[in-house]
């Protein structure tokens, strides 16, 4: 069967039909925090897959060296820039501003092209312990987490989506966990499921039949393939998931939902124009097809 025509399961979580008499404040506040120099397209990504995943508002905050520079990429993102120390990443003096913009926010993504510093380990660490609303922790965000002590990142007063792959996932368990079980995909995945459990939140484990998992609950995700391997995909998937989730779709199913699509957007352009030319572009501009075949 071509990759592009599979069957939908039939368990498949779908999005509510759309009331005539609604607004652009029925679906949802998605706000993206990331970015850096050399970087500035990573969060544009997200904040590109949030808008063609249905949420009504999106607003990209990034360190204001680069915020120019993501503005430029879609003129249907709210773009703002921030305090950024030397390195071009977020200073500790961001941290305030983050908490007045995330005030309004319905759900909010972090991490895409966000970079690596101790100001950036230090905000994440704070937005993950004291962030109230919905967050999807992707990218340079993971690392900022690998940093927290396990028993550290059990208490957080939101609900936690994280989207690592597999690099990402062995940092997460820690330095202990040997490099050799990369290539072990029930190994991970039963991490996966006992760190998701341990901490209380959702996991997507990318990768061919990405899993995602609460703990106790799993899916694994029919669609995708190779072609998807590629720089700025994991950034399409952060802000589908995150536009789920701001349209009140619960956080397991979101997930769920969100990297069906995501991989079907993949199927339908390897499809179209083949796996080895693929971008996360090709994604973007092929989401509206993979809602419409849902």
């Amino acid at each position: 069967m071509p990759a592009a025509a599979q069957a939908v399961p039939s368990d498949l979580p779908q999005l509510a039909s759309r009331d005539r008499e609604t607004s652009k404040h029925d679906y949802g506040r998605v706000v993206i925090v990331g970015g850096a120099p050399g970087m500035a397209g990573a969060p544009a990504l997200a904040g590109t897959a949030a808008v063609k995943s249905g949420a009504g508002l999106v607003e990209v905050l990034v360190p204001d060296v680069v915020a120019t520079i993501t503005a430029g990429f879609d003129p249907c993102l709210m773009t703002r820039g921030l305090p950024s120390g030397p390195d071009g990443t977020f200073a500790a003096a961001a941290g305030p501003l983050l908490e007045e913009r995330l005030a309004a926010a319905t759900v909010v993504a972090i991490g895409p092209g966000m970079g690596r510093s101790a100001a950036v380990a230090a905000l994440v660490a704070a937005l993950w312990r004291d962030l109230p609303q919905l967050a999807v922790f992707d990218a340079d965000a993971l690392w900022a987490i690998a940093q927290m002590a396990p028993a550290e990142r059990a208490h957080h007063a939101g609900s936690r989506v994280l989207t690592p792959h597999t690099g990402e996932m062995l940092r997460l368990l820690g330095p202990d966990a040997p490099s050799s079980q990369s290539s072990d995909r029930a190994w991970l995945e039963a991490k996966a499921r006992e760190m998701a459990a341990a901490i209380d939140a959702i996991v997507v484990l990318k990768g061919p039949g990405t899993l995602v998992t609460n703990g106790p609950r799993l899916a694994h995700n029919e669609t995708g393939n190779p072609g998807m391997a590629t720089g700025g995909t994991g950034d399409v998937l952060t802000g589908v998931i995150a536009a789920l989730l701001a349209q009140g779709l619960p956080a397991f199913d979101a997930a769920r939902l969100g990297t069906w699509i995501h991989g079907r957007a993949g199927d339908i352009a390897a499809a179209e124009i083949g796996e080895i030319s693929m971008t996360a572009r090709d994604l973007l501009e092929r989401l509206p097809t993979a809602f419409r075949t849902r």
